[in-house]
């Protein structure tokens, strides 16, 4: 299992990189393009080009900043420390570098001065069995509405304004069929949402292989939880730890947006609520966004969901 939740800390100014392009992008209009994905053990992957290299990169809305594995990128300029460091869901993540990118060219649509933190991600490479370049977070993705299409495996970004407006109306041939609010902690996407009748606070990662639920939780919450075995979890960081696994039932973000029983795991998250100045009490990640078809608008930091398609029996 992997969850980056890497969040970014001060800045450092790197020589500037070319653009990267995702290579198998569909126009749909001028502010528009459809990006397919595939999914490899519940994690989000596109297909990108940068610096002459083609590769994958993981959608990652729990990562702060665009990141790029040091395997195939190196810094730009030598630090006289030994790096940054950076905080991760389970643990510390050491040795982070930052280039800055000049330019990110998504087809015609171009965004100016992107941070990029460069870590070392082998160990994700080497599990997941892909050429790893790096993962697309939050300081890419808050500037568009994000429709993740967990149904037909495929990303639509299109440009918003500053108060969140898409800059064309003829984007989605689909009907939204709901929405909801969030709070926006930093980076992160915080919902409120009940299990059972009991209130929780959780977090939307769309790089979190299961969901995620707090240990300390009290009983009224943690009997919705019903264990089937152990899971070996990986941070940010490369470091594993044993956790218990099973499904979480009865979970609904209101009266009308509810969901099936969903993969979770059962961890301590008091290094992540510290690292981001939250409370959690839980991860939602794939397997809400296997359920819901999803569009993410972070400047009006609202949620819709789009109707799944009527199947003929």
């Amino acid at each position: 299992m992997f969850s980056a939740y890497v969040f970014a800390a001060g800045k450092k100014p790197i020589k500037d990189v070319p653009p990267f392009f995702f290579t198998k992008a569909e126009f749909v209009n001028a502010s528009t393009t459809r990006i397919p994905f595939k999914v490899i053990d519940q994690l989000i992957i596109v297909e990108v080009e940068i610096l002459d290299e083609v590769g994958d990169f993981i959608v990652d809305t729990g990562s702060e900043t665009l990141i790029l594995n040091s395997v195939h990128f190196k810094p730009t300029r030598k630090y006289g420390d030994d790096g940054e460091q950076k905080s991760g869901v389970n643990d510390n993540i050491e040795d982070v570098k930052e280039k800055h990118l000049n330019l990110l060219s998504i087809n015609t649509i171009n965004l100016e001065k992107l941070n990029a933190d460069v870590i070392d991600l082998s160990h994700i490479e080497q599990t997941k069995k892909i050429k790893l370049l790096g993962i697309i977070g939050y300081n890419v993705l808050k500037d568009f509405e994000i429709f993740i299409d967990t149904y037909l495996n495929q990303l639509t970004l299109t440009k918003i304004d500053k108060k969140g407006n898409k800059l064309s109306n003829k984007v989605y041939a689909e009907t939204i069929e709901d929405s909801i609010d969030f709070t926006l902690k930093k980076h992160t996407i915080i919902l409120d949402a009940y299990v059972g009748d009991n209130k929780v606070e959780f977090g939307l990662d769309t790089a979190a292989e299961y969901n995620q639920i707090n240990k300390n939780l009290n009983s009224d919450i943690l009997e919705y939880f019903y264990p089937l075995g152990e899971l070996k979890l990986t941070g940010a960081s490369g470091k594993k730890k044993n956790v218990l696994a099973g499904k979480l039932y009865r979970v609904k973000l209101n009266d009308s947006i509810y969901f099936g029983p969903m993969k979770t795991v059962l961890t301590n998250l008091r290094k992540m609520n510290t690292a981001f100045g939250t409370n959690l009490d839980g991860i939602l990640g794939f397997e809400f966004f296997i359920q819901k078809r999803t569009i993410i608008n972070y400047r009006k930091k609202k949620l819709y969901f789009i109707a799944n398609p009527i199947t003929e029996p």
